[in-house]
């Protein structure tokens, strides 16, 4: 269990991020176009995933701009936005702001990635939805860049976390 922040005032969530080194847990997703999305269908790229409550937000939409910007340029690399909303808001979020190069994930159905990478809110306001994190994993599947922002109304750091593809 990691204690965060919201707007200074504590909350937990449910575990810890995974460990540097350690493979990848496997996961399941719903696209915008409510395909099922897995871990699988990004064998061999390396893949960032951008976690956060709600592209509904000002600081989760300021993080989605800024890595499809990075991702653009990004060789054999997925940016991967994972959320709690709806497929439908990803994919109107994304056709207003012109977002193209990342791939949008709703864990809406069963909450179960954000249980497994021990990120979901457990208490507060935002209770069930994801922490603001980011996971680095590299073409291999071993996780090479963890952070959980430690005020959620604060971005991440994406220097380091595009650093760690270096």
């Amino acid at each position: 269990m990691a204690t965060i922040t919201l707007k200074g005032h504590s909350i937990t969530t449910s575990g810890e991020l995974p460990t540097i080194g350690d493979a990848a847990k496997s996961f399941e997703m719903t696209a915008v176009d409510l395909s099922a999305k897995s871990l699988n269908d990004f064998s061999g790229m390396n893949l960032i995933l951008n976690i956060f409550p709600s592209v509904d937000t000002g600081t989760c939409a300021t993080s989605v701009r800024n890595f499809n910007k990075s991702a653009a340029d990004l060789d054999n690399t997925k940016v991967l936005c994972i959320s709690r909303d709806l497929p439908f808001a990803q994919n109107r979020f994304c056709g207003a702001e012109g977002i193209e190069n990342v791939v949008m994930l709703s864990d809406f159905k069963t909450g179960q990635f954000g249980k497994d990478y021990g990120l979901e809110i457990e208490n507060g306001p935002l209770a069930g939805l994801h922490s603001r994190c980011i996971v680095v994993i590299d073409t291999e599947g071993k996780v090479i860049y963890t952070e959980q922002v430690t005020e959620t109304v604060d971005e991440p750091n994406y220097e380091a976390a595009l650093g760690s593809l270096n």
